[in-house]
């Protein structure tokens, strides 16, 4: 039976129930008050549903042309998270909760099962909506004002996350009808539980938190993560993964906690300087440094006129000159080494692709067993890792050739080849076996 108050949506009420009438009389069924009230919420829900979908294609269409002409960006950004069809799925429950009341008498235990069943679903899609206007939110502010990549997807995903557990816990309370209040009291006996099942996710906050706030990681940085594989680009930082995109395309998965418990290496500070280190070094034979006559000096400087100004410089002293700038030269020219040290110091010095605002050394390491240790410290003009890889081969190339004008052997284990050859190293004889005799030199 229909309820008996007399309101405007009851004549509608009434008006649909005369017609079930005439339906059932037509049909030749016996009028019965079950049968009457599956009809009647069949014709609101396909009423509903009609409304619904003729409303949210109508708000879609104006939204879309009017966004479209203003912002295409933002009409994509809309699309692609379904903010408007999931916004208007709230209109279809509302307009059945609406009208689903004159269908039944108070008592109906159907009306019951389908009231809970729809403020289930009511409770579901508006969840739904907020969480899709979340989401489009968070894409456009990461676009277009988070300007240093703070890692805050992971912030996101809890907002999200919560919000879904309050919404089961709603619709668990409606489903037994019961307060949210005492189901939220009764479960503090498994928050024991529920940490253990979410522990990955409390991990991932609180270190995506720790990440933020300290500024450790943005998307986009270069990252080395020692106890893993991970080398390459961080492309995602969400609740419970970092991903990380290797050199050779190959993604990386980590948990969040992992770079908050270990350590882990960011090469985002050599990025933003815009130069980027060389310290390497070669191994000068020993034997083959020698004092620097003035006419060896004299034969140095007209094969390496880049030296005249650093060795008139000296002259012009009388004493070395130790100057503790970032980038002059570093050398002396009591040896061939030393002069060699000081060529190296002017040619980078010159070099278009070597920074000359930052440090530039050229130094010798502690001795070993293989020799004297040259290091070159220097920074190129670009972090571009195929400029970089270049410039630093054409270097250690230049060293090569231009040594032995110097009078310096750079070292090289034995081969083959140096068994077989017969001339020596003036001041170094060829090591031989006891059961051959060395080679007699020409």
């Amino acid at each position: 039976m229909l309820a008996a108050e007399i309101i405007p949506s009851h004549k509608v009420a009434q008006w649909l129930l005369v017609h079930i009438h005439k339906l059932l009389d037509l049909f030749g069924l016996q009028r019965n008050q079950m049968i009457e009230e599956v009809i009647y919420v069949a014709i609101i829900v396909g009423s509903a549903l009609v409304i619904g979908w003729l409303v949210s294609n109508a708000v879609r269409l104006i939204i879309r042309k009017i966004v479209m002409v203003r912002s295409p960006s933002l009409a994509a950004d809309l699309a692609e998270k379904h903010v408007l069809s999931h916004c208007c799925r709230i209109i279809p429950p509302l307009v059945i909760l609406a009208l689903l009341p004159f269908a039944f008498t108070g008592d109906s235990m159907l009306n019951t099962i389908i009231i809970r069943a729809l403020l289930v679903y009511t409770s579901v899609v508006i969840c739904m909506a907020i969480c899709s206007v979340m989401s489009f939110t968070w894409m456009r502010f990461d676009r277009e004002r988070n300007t240093r990549n703070l890692p805050i997807r992971g912030i996101l995903d809890t907002v999200i996350g919560i919000l879904w557990v309050i919404t089961a816990i709603v619709c668990v309370a409606i489903i037994v009808d019961k307060s949210p209040v005492a189901l939220l009291t009764g479960l503090g006996a498994f928050a024991a539980v529920l940490m253990l099942v979410f522990k990955d996710s409390i991990l991932g906050l609180v270190a995506g938190l720790q990440l933020s706030q300290n500024d450790m990681l943005h998307v986009g940085d270069w990252i080395v993560v020692p106890s893993t594989i991970a080398n390459g680009i961080v492309i995602d930082v969400s609740l419970t993964a970092v991903k990380v995109q290797n050199w050779d395309n190959t993604i990386v998965t980590l948990p969040p906690y992992t770079l908050i418990s270990g350590s882990f290496q960011n090469w985002r500070g050599m990025s933003a300087s815009g130069v980027r280190q060389i310290a390497r070094s070669v191994l000068v034979d020993m034997y083959s440094i020698t004092e620097a006559t003035p006419e060896f000096i004299d034969k140095i400087v007209a094969q390496f006129p880049i030296l005249k100004p650093y060795v008139d410089k000296l002259k012009a002293s009388g004493k070395p000159i130790f100057d503790p700038g970032l980038a002059t030269v570093n050398g002396t020219t009591e040896t061939n080494l030393g002069l060699y040290r000081a060529y190296l110091c002017e040619w980078l010095l010159e070099h278009p692709s070597i920074s000359s605002s930052q440090q530039i050394l050229v130094r010798l390491m502690a001795p070993t067993e293989y020799g004297i240790p040259l290091q070159i410290w220097c920074f190129t003009a670009t972090t571009a890792w195929t400029a970089y890889e270049a410039i630093q081969s054409a270097l250690f190339e230049h060293i090569a050739v231009t040594a032995p004008a110097f009078g310096l052997q750079l070292f090289n284990d034995t081969s083959g080849a140096d068994v077989l050859t017969i001339d020596t190293v003036p001041g170094k004889a060829i090591a031989s076996t006891p059961s051959a005799p060395a080679p007699a030199s020409k």
